[in-house]
């Protein structure tokens, strides 16, 4: 038999989540699965299926994989060079979001050369200095865009803006940004533009409330159990990190563990060794902070973890190779959840749950019994890998 590391995805809770944001916004819903779906793949068909209206991506090579995956559902890509190719975009019906006049003309031109209309949400930066229009440029942006509307290259469909501060919901950043957001959107009107849609609210905003009144809200984290604000009670986390011992061994009082010998055993114990290491996504901040399940309980990571493999103290129990352990998971049996593993590394759980390296293979399972080993269905994905497989 051949133990591999799996990263299951749970995707009746996925699903779950998707309807709990429907609802909350009436179904103005765009998922967001930009960086393969925040870890968890091929989950497209299954969020529009739970009442996503639209999807959201950063590049035009994410949106391109999902139209040829079958999905014919509105898609918005909203990060890409001034030479990226707008017209294979343009061709596949995909929204472009457009932050200063260069792209905008560089759109309208790969528009002109395929002979359809581009479709066109204007960025507009409300506060983070990141992506968007400065505010002052704004007004000559919406100017230029109507002119390349009369022209019939583009179509302004969307005003969209991002909010820095919405999981704190007191800061009193949120309101000067939706003021700033309004007044962008005002200022389109008035320039001729007449944008169905407007977004500013991503996951923090929805679930805090701070970005509501505009319309569509993309919501990426949340879909997948994460709660930036770390307000909400009603998501559930979708994935699961699973590994299987290798060796194990019973060391002295004073063995010293792992690169440089941080850890030294202060009894007679048991060592198991786990073939996961930082190259598979397991962050090395976690060194002697961590802990994992086995055999029901949860036992601390001992040592610096190396690229390929970490070591965990089982104590009295001598764990034979091939038994399971649970990195991280939804929590409802006592392991570890992504959340740990964020506190353990000072670091967000977006940043965990997107790091999984391709060595582990991903699982996704289809049934509410999921956890308790009666899965109906699965489907994995990536290298290494064969047919369906299921636990």
């Amino acid at each position: 038999m051949v133990w591999t590391s799996e990263l299951i995805v749970h995707d009746e809770a996925i699903r779950a989540n998707t309807a709990h944001f429907a609802a909350a916004t009436g179904g103005r819903l765009m998922a967001v699965l930009k960086a393969d779906a925040f870890g968890h793949g091929a989950i497209a068909h299954s969020v529009l299926e739970a009442g996503a209206a639209s999807l959201g991506v950063t590049s035009i090579d994410e949106a391109l994989a999902l139209r040829a995956g079958g999905v014919s559902a509105p898609i918005l890509s909203w990060l890409n060079p001034v030479d990226a190719d707008f017209a294979a975009a343009v061709l596949a019906d995909v929204d472009l979001a457009v932050a200063s006049p260069v792209l905008l003309h560089a759109v309208a031109r790969a528009a002109s050369l395929v002979r359809r209309r581009a479709r066109v949400h204007l960025h507009v930066d409300v506060g983070m200095a990141r992506d968007g229009s400065p505010v002052e440029a704004w007004p000559a942006l919406c100017t230029i865009a109507r002119e390349l509307e009369h022209l019939g290259s583009l179509h302004v469909v969307g005003i969209m803006g991002h909010m820095s501060c919405a999981d704190q919901p007191g800061h009193p950043q949120n309101q000067r940004e939706r003021l700033l957001f309004a007044n962008a959107v005002r200022t389109a009107r008035r320039r001729g533009l007449a944008p169905s849609v407007a977004h500013l609210a991503a996951t923090a905003a929805t679930v805090t409330g701070v970005g509501a009144g505009f319309g569509l809200h993309r919501i990426g984290a949340g879909l997948f159990g994460i709660d930036p604000s770390g307000t909400s009670r009603e998501l559930r986390p979708a994935l699961s990190l699973t590994t299987h011992v290798v060796t194990s061994r019973e060391v002295a009082t004073g063995t010293g563990i792992g690169y440089g010998l941080d850890h030294v055993a202060d009894r007679r114990t048991h060592l198991a060794l786990l073939p996961l290491g930082y190259g598979d996504g397991l962050p090395r901040a976690a060194s002697e902070r961590a802990g994992v399940l086995v055999r029901g309980r949860r036992r601390p990571l001992v040592g610096r973890f190396s690229m390929d493999m970490v070591v965990v103290d089982t104590g009295e129990d001598e764990v034979a190779p091939g038994e399971p352990v649970t990195v991280f998971g939804p929590g409802a049996h006592g392991e570890p959840t992504v959340a740990d593993w964020a506190g353990w590394a000072d670091t967000i759980e977006h940043e965990i749950v997107t790091r999984v390296g391709s060595r582990v293979a991903r699982v996704h399972r289809t049934s509410t019994s999921e956890m308790s080993g009666t899965t109906k269905t699965a489907e994995t994905t990536g290298p290494h890998r064969g047919e369906a497989v299921d636990a």
